[in-house]
């Protein structure tokens, strides 16, 4: 959460890049299950079983510490017009009861490490009395992350999104956190808060797409410039990035998708 990354010159610093990411992640991935409610009753079941549980664990019970994660996934196809069609996997973390009626929802949270390291705001002094200017800054420091979220939130088709503020109980210990609050918005809103054109997006997407049809079958890795506005694409032998194993894994599990709208759990 600044302006400026972190710097690296002390790789075992807690507040070194690498663990600050690590941290971030691991926020995230708790909270998304701690604001969901642990009765059974409550538990949607999705049409298809978790995707990512072994053969071997589909026989465990529905609570325990080798639980996976509580998380829908839903594989939607949008037409990009021209004849060309894309298949998203997308994910819903929970849903809530408005209004009488089920809502989904997606849940991320904003983690506070050192607020004047970060060139940010207090959420202890000012999450109660000025939460517009919390979000706002958030918004201004991480405005990459926080766009994500939304696209993320809005491919999915979420109705809500759960943002959540979460702080260190000590700003030397990264591994103990308390969350401070949560609130509610809906993604397009949000995201037009944020002046993001869903329009446009596409429209990159759309590009790309041409782009990679052109393009011989194999494997191409997207940079962006570091010194540029640039983004430069290259192709890399198809064994890049993965073992041996994660290949053969890959192979195994590809599927198509003929549906226009799935959801799994």
């Amino acid at each position: 959460t600044a302006m400026e990354p972190p710097t690296n010159d002390d790789p075992n610093n807690v507040n070194s890049p690498e663990r600050l990411s690590y941290e971030a992640t691991m926020i995230n991935q708790n909270f998304s299950q701690q604001i969901l409610k642990d009765a059974p009753d409550q538990r949607k079941a999705m049409e298809f079983p978790h995707p990512f549980v072994d053969d071997d664990e589909e026989d465990l019970p529905a609570e325990g510490p080798t639980t996976p994660a509580s998380v829908a996934y839903r594989y939607r196809r949008f037409d990009l017009g021209e004849g060309k069609r894309m298949v998203v996997r997308c994910e819903l973390h929970g849903y809530t009861k408005k209004g009488g009626q089920d809502q989904n929802l997606t849940a991320y949270c904003f983690n506070e490490w050192d607020s004047k390291s970060s060139n940010g705001v207090d959420f202890r002094q000012k999450l109660d009395t000025q939460p517009v200017a919390v979000l706002g800054t958030e918004m201004k420091n991480n405005s990459n992350k926080v766009g994500k979220w939304a696209v993320q939130s809005v491919l999915a088709g979420a109705d809500l999104m759960r943002l959540g503020f979460v702080a260190r109980r000590s700003k030397s210990n990264p591994a103990d956190h308390v969350v401070l609050g949560t609130r509610l918005v809906r993604p397009r809103a949000f995201a037009q808060q944020m002046q993001l054109s869903i329009q446009n997006i596409w429209g990159i997407v759309k590009m790309f797409v041409e782009l990679l049809q052109g393009m011989d079958d194999g494997k191409y890795v997207l940079m962006r410039d570091p010194n540029k506005a640039t983004l430069r694409l290259y192709q890399v032998p198809l064994s890049t990035f993965e073992s041996d194993e994660e290949g053969s894994d890959y192979e195994d599990s590809e599927e198509d998708e003929d549906e226009d709208d799935e959801d799994q759990q």
